[in-house]
């Protein structure tokens, strides 16, 4: 199928840390179809709770434009870059499947997919910057930590975003 220099396409839209939100209200202004999936987040501070809204995806929003008009997205500098969705009918399967994640009130947090002896790195709390091994793949909520001189590893259980896979 072509599609003529005016036909809209969907652009997987790479943000500045912390921009989505302003270039979401650009594409507003401009005119174009958008979406920013935001989910709900909640901070406790000491004996306080603070609610607010945060990028599901940080760093990306998705934005529907022509060709021709892909200038317009890099008026302002909160871009990185801009990829063009390949299929688009899955991608909206998808923002669909966000979009009822969202609605659904739950907390939402993003997670790597992970493999039973997949390394894995903390990326928060007390133990950030501890490594270890993924345990149960289908139930990724703890990780073994090894202890090398005993040949015995320690099972912690851990948040999965609290977890980064580790690149061999």
């Amino acid at each position: 199928m072509v599609l003529s220099d005016n036909e809209p396409i969907w652009y997987v839209c790479h943000t500045k840390p912390r921009c989505e939100k302003r270039f979401a209200q650009l594409m507003e202004l401009e005119g174009f179809a958008h979406y920013l999936p935001l989910a709900l987040s909640v901070r406790r501070y000491g004996t306080h709770k603070k609610t607010f809204t945060k990028p599901l995806f940080p760093s990306y929003v998705f934005a529907q434009m022509p060709a021709t008009e892909k200038f317009r997205a890099h008026q302002q500098d909160h871009l990185v870059r801009m990829l063009q969705v390949a299929n688009e009918a899955s991608f909206l399967r998808q923002v669909e499947t966000i979009k009822t994640l969202i609605a659904s009130g739950l907390q939402l947090g993003l997670c790597p997919p992970m493999e039973k002896g997949a390394r894995v790195k903390v990326t928060a709390g007390p133990l950030w910057g501890l490594e270890g091994i993924v345990d149960d793949p289908t139930n990724p909520k703890g990780i073994i930590v090894s202890v090398d001189m005993l040949q015995q590893g320690v099972h912690v259980l851990l948040p999965p975003e609290a977890l980064k896979l580790i690149e061999i």
